[in-house]
């Protein structure tokens, strides 16, 4: 990468990382469904000035607006509102690499490597470790099971983005911004239907100025920003080069946790993180060095007396 968009990468991971600790500090004044139909209707009304409309037919705006927009960030919301920590939090949803990998499997028959089954296994055990230990952490049971259903949301909307992508269409910032037409009116419903009116109104009517602060960095920095710019490395450098930069923003979301919300982990869930990105690094590095290794033998092996 240039110097130029090694600096925007860089970018991405703090926004990124930021994140948790904004929506933490954001689900303070606001309900988490609210939040989330506030927060995505933000993003259409200022976002569809400025940019196009991608041609993607209509089912596939609102197949990626359930799944990536709604579905996930309802989850992660709820999760957060109901005990899972912004650190963790910033860690178990990138298990949706681990999740796109089987459901890829599964659904689009596409085969797994030996390097990422081992990458599941190992951050899968990484995983199970943070889930069955809550020690003095403010975790709670729910948060996290609510966060894993987050990640595997996650993980189903990248299979309908690259569907929308193997039939030809975009699926950059634009689809983003578009489908937040689609995801903010369930957000809306279910808040009405399950946080009831007048949650509703008395969080409008005394909304605070950290709360307006963290819907406009959740819709303008983190998804605006944050997407346009990963649209951007994605136009100018192969997936699997950008791809891993995901693996800076818990380190992120983990470090502004414990400064802003003093959020403590215990020794063994400290394990459990380091073996969940352990098996993260598995899967975006393992594969590529054993081509590498395997490259490497068969020009020794085919050299001057072989030819």
């Amino acid at each position: 990468m240039t110097l130029k968009d090694t600096c925007l990468a860089l970018v991405i991971i703090i926004v990124w990382g930021l994140n948790f600790v904004v929506i933490s500090v954001g689900l303070q004044g606001i309900p988490p469904l609210l939040m989330g139909g506030l927060r995505f209707l933000l993003v259409a009304v200022i976002g569809c000035w400025f940019v196009a409309r991608p041609q993607v037919p209509l089912k596939w705006f609102i197949a990626y607006a359930l799944s990536l927009s709604f579905a996930q960030f309802a989850f992660l919301f709820l999760a957060m509102s109901l005990g899972m920590p912004a650190g963790l939090a910033s860690l178990v949803l990138q298990s949706q690499v681990l999740f796109t990998l089987v459901f890829a499997f599964w659904a689009l028959k596409e085969p797994i490597k030996v390097s990422q089954l081992l990458a599941i296994t190992v951050a899968g055990a990484g995983l199970a470790l943070i889930g069955v230990t809550n020690g003095d952490s403010a975790m709670t049971t729910i948060g996290f099971s609510l966060t894993v259903l987050a990640a595997c949301c996650w993980a189903i909307g990248n299979l309908i983005t690259r569907t929308i992508s193997k039939l030809g269409y975009k699926a950059d910032v634009s689809l983003v911004i578009w489908s937040a037409l689609f995801s903010c009116i369930p957000f809306f419903i279910l808040s009405f239907l399950l946080e009831g009116p007048a949650l509703i109104f008395s969080a409008l009517r005394s909304i605070s100025v950290v709360s307006i602060l963290s819907l406009l960095y959740l819709a303008l920095v983190a998804t605006i920003l944050g997407y346009s710019l990963w649209s951007h490395l994605l136009s100018r450098y192969p997936a699997g080069q950008v791809a891993p930069l995901t693996l800076g923003v818990p380190v992120i979301g983990l470090a502004s946790a414990s400064i802003v919300l003093d959020e403590q982990l215990t020794s063994i869930q400290l394990i459990g993180i380091g073996i969940v990105m352990l098996g993260l690094m598995i899967n975006m590095r393992l594969d590529k060095q054993l081509k590498r290794l395997l490259s490497r033998n068969t020009n020794r092996c085919v050299g001057p007396n072989n030819e």
